[in-house]
């Protein structure tokens, strides 16, 4: 499989070169060009297939004029220790719970895969590389728990003023770690400007060999496609109907992964969703993209720090234009409704829902006519911990959630007690020591 950007279609890349230099410089993402019928393969697959050896598998199917099945094979049995969990909820309704990685949050799936690709790639060519991202959640955790022990990868992260987390000592460079944290004299959005100018400057990202560990990285979303043949393996002998998958929008990873899924010939129905701003619904109930309204050519530079998948998503439909009205069901889910839809999983299943998962159960039974079929069935994608939505849980239903401990290493503050840094030129200076 070969790659080529949202914005130029003469592009022809290598994994290879998506994956380390993740941001095209026609200012687009990277997508994955062409299908693979890999249905005969899928419908193999069981509940005794493991999550390493469904990602080895898409991996080598994706990825295999490159390297090898063993090469495929050992990214993915290094990245995953952990899986999703498949559970039955009635005759139509299942979760997939995505937060069984090291800090309860669906990002370590990502995290996890990207650093043991980049890692086992740059060990072949004998290269090095930097990972440059900014942070102020468990994305920092997540990163400094994967990139352990790796030799040849580390990770340039910045925090907002205040807001360092999820880390520990020996996770710092200047200690023998793999991670150089960053306090910013600013807020989130002053350190993404920080990370898009670094990057717009095409000589400082070849200088350093940088990268980045968001979903702009194909490498960090790709994986994300694995979910949705994970639960078919799981559901494949207990349903005989339609399968649809519903999920919160997100940055639209998910949503864009699941489409990609659909691609390697995977048997699904569609994708249920709440909408947003950025993804809403017509008058006659169709999906709307709103960035659409404006020409790619009209707009910035995708930021590696703050990727909206959107673009991916359009990029998608343009090959497969009318499946957007019979491929993505959006649904308006208000406040009062997402409370709603909290307080019925919890009283009907028992299941203490996060904010997300509860405004995506609202949007599934908006759309209840889709999986009203004998042998029918609807996934309920649960990314995060519902620790992580402590709030939203005692606001709505009056509990108080125990917070497991990996979820409170992962949002425990930190004091660097170290200079803030301020400008492109500090990060600079950081990025020449850390090479």
């Amino acid at each position: 499989m070969r790659f080529t950007s949202t914005r130029n279609k003469e592009l022809n890349s290598s994994f290879l070169q998506a994956i380390m230099d993740c941001m095209p410089a026609d200012g687009g993402l990277y997508v994955p060009e062409g299908n693979a019928d890999l249905r005969r393969w899928i419908l193999y697959t069981d509940e005794k297939t493991t999550f390493s050896s469904i990602a080895g598998a898409l991996t080598s199917a994706c990825i295999n004029t490159e390297f090898s099945p063993i090469i495929c094979e050992t990214i993915a049995t290094k990245a995953f220790s952990f899986e999703p969990v498949l559970k039955r909820l009635d005759e139509n309704l299942f979760t997939l719970e995505l937060w069984n990685g090291p800090t309860g949050s669906h990002r370590d799936f990502g995290v996890s895969y990207l650093a043991s690709c980049l890692e086992t790639i740059l060990t072949l060519n004998g290269k090095r590389a930097t990972l440059l991202d900014v942070t102020s959640g468990p994305h920092g955790s997540a990163l400094s728990k994967v990139l352990k022990g790796k030799k040849r990868l580390k990770s340039v992260l910045l925090f907002p003023k205040g807001k360092v987390r999820g880390l520990e000592e020996s996770d710092f460079v200047w200690n023998g770690g793999n991670i150089h944290p960053v306090e910013i004299d600013g807020d989130l959005d002053y350190c993404r400007a920080l990370i898009q100018e670094i990057f717009s400057d095409r000589s400082l990202v070849q200088r350093f060999n940088l990268t980045a560990s968001t979903t702009a990285n194909i490498g960090r979303l790709l994986p994300q496609a694995f979910f949705y043949t994970f639960a078919f393996s799981r559901l494949k002998n207990k349903v005989s109907g339609d399968i649809y998958y519903a999920l919160a929008p997100g940055n639209y990873s998910n949503l864009v992964a699941g489409l990609y899924s659909w691609r390697l010939s995977l048997p699904l129905s569609g994708f249920i969703v709440p909408t947003s701003g950025a993804l809403g619904v017509d008058v006659q109930g169709y999906p709307i993209i709103t960035d659409s309204l404006v020409a790619l050519k009209d707009r910035p530079a995708a930021n590696p720090s703050e990727p909206s998948n959107l673009e991916r998503l359009e990029d998608f439909f343009t090959d497969y234009s009318a499946m957007i009205k019979s491929f993505i069901y959006p649904a308006r889910v208000s406040q009062e409704e997402t409370a709603k839809a909290a307080q019925e999983l919890y009283k009907k299943y028992d299941i203490i829902a996060d904010e997300e998962s509860a405004q995506t159960y609202g949007a599934i039974k908006a759309n209840k006519n889709l999986s009203d079929g004998s042998g029918d069935a609807v996934v309920l994608i649960q990314r995060d911990h519902p620790a992580y939505s402590l709030d939203f849980a005692r606001k709505t239903l009056g509990e108080r959630i125990a917070i497991p401990q990996k979820v409170q290493d992962a949002l425990k503050p930190f004091d660097l007690k170290r200079p803030l840094s301020k400008s492109k030129e500090d990060l600079i200076k950081i990025l020449e020591q850390v090479q």
